[in-house]
């Protein structure tokens, strides 16, 4: 059975530089209303950056939504307009400085449908050379490369947990195993 939920009303209650929210009325299958609170935003890239020996280039920053730093593979929000292999290939450049012969799409992630409308798209990025970071100005962060089977281990005792960077790392993984065989 296939469920869906016309919008009657939608109200817009704030808009930010990075998100905005609305407030919607719904009509349910059964007939009966229910509002749905939702945050509308650009979405985003992520990129896995993986070395010839096997390391994930991540960076660890703070993050103030949960005031505390992440480990997290290099991502971005897309600009009005952009495209998602651009913004892949501009984060991967301006968070480590690295650049790739070869970026491959993985897919996307909806990381919290039950109240935000956020797609974001992944990356495997391989064959890579060191050039520049050019961090935004509001960015500070720190570049670590990890062996993917730490990464790994890091994710399953709970060490990382940022769901883009859980979704890349599984997804790059099972791509690497299916085309080294």
């Amino acid at each position: 059975m296939i469920f869906h939920e016309k919008t009657i009303k939608s109200e817009q209650i704030f808009k930010g530089q990075i998100l905005t929210m609305r407030v919607d009325t719904v009509a349910m299958p059964d007939g009966r209303t229910a509002t749905r609170e939702i945050v509308d935003h650009s979405g985003g890239v992520c990129v896995v950056p993986v070395t010839d020996g096997g390391e994930v280039i991540m960076v660890r920053q703070f993050r103030k939504a949960v005031e505390r730093e992440v480990l997290e593979i290099p991502a971005g929000k897309l600009n009005s307009g952009e495209d998602h292999y651009d913004c892949g290939v501009r984060e991967l450049e301006e968070e480590t400085g690295y650049k790739s012969d070869n970026i491959v799409y993985l897919g996307h992630v909806f990381p919290t449908p039950g109240f935000a409308n956020e797609t974001i798209h992944i990356y495997l990025a391989t064959n890579l050379h060191k050039g520049e970071a050019n961090l935004d100005t509001d960015e500070y962060l720190d570049v670590e490369k990890l062996p993917l089977d730490a990464v790994v281990d890091m994710i399953m005792k709970n060490e990382i947990n940022d769901s883009k960077t859980v979704a890349g790392i599984f997804k790059a993984r099972e791509y690497l195993w299916k085309n080294e065989r």
